[in-house]
């Protein structure tokens, strides 16, 4: 039995813990893994009074995109499977279906962002909340702020 080297944090108010089985999941990793992730403080998870690690939400979202190829080009294939560049991976937060159109809201980070598709493609592709999916911004002009 591996004694618990991973740090620890506190948990933050209404952050959704997963266990390792469902991050590996979202992840798409092994459980074996992100046990071993675990063990070499690559993730950060908390116990439980029982000794269970429990893996808050933001930690998955921070690996996210890391883990969807393990080396540069790897990465830019997969950013590449469609000729747009400008590709955010985070986590599906809603999907409200009305009628023909749906409204698809994506976590990434601290931001959302709100994507109208058709009904039939939400159904088409499955759409649900806790999902990793990859917001494809296809505009002709990008304004920048600073702020």
């Amino acid at each position: 039995m591996h004694k618990n080297r991973g740090p620890q944090s506190s948990k933050p108010q209404n952050e959704e813990l997963l266990k390792p089985r469902e991050a590996a999941v979202e992840l798409r990793i092994s459980f074996p893994t992100i046990k071993q992730w675990i063990y070499n403080q690559k993730i950060k998870s908390i116990r439980t009074a029982g000794g269970h690690h429990r893996i808050p939400q933001s930690e998955v979202d921070r690996l996210l995109f890391r883990t969807r190829a393990k080396t540069a080009p790897e990465r830019t294939m997969v950013m590449r499977r469609l000729s747009g560049r400008n590709q955010l991976v985070g986590r599906i937060e809603s999907v409200q279906i009305s009628g023909l159109m749906a409204e698809v809201v994506v976590s990434i980070g601290a931001q959302q962002i709100t994507s109208i598709i058709t009904a039939r493609s939400a159904r088409e592709m499955n759409l649900k909340a806790g999902q990793t999916a990859a917001a494809l911004i296809k505009a002709t002009e990008v304004m920048i702020i600073r702020v």
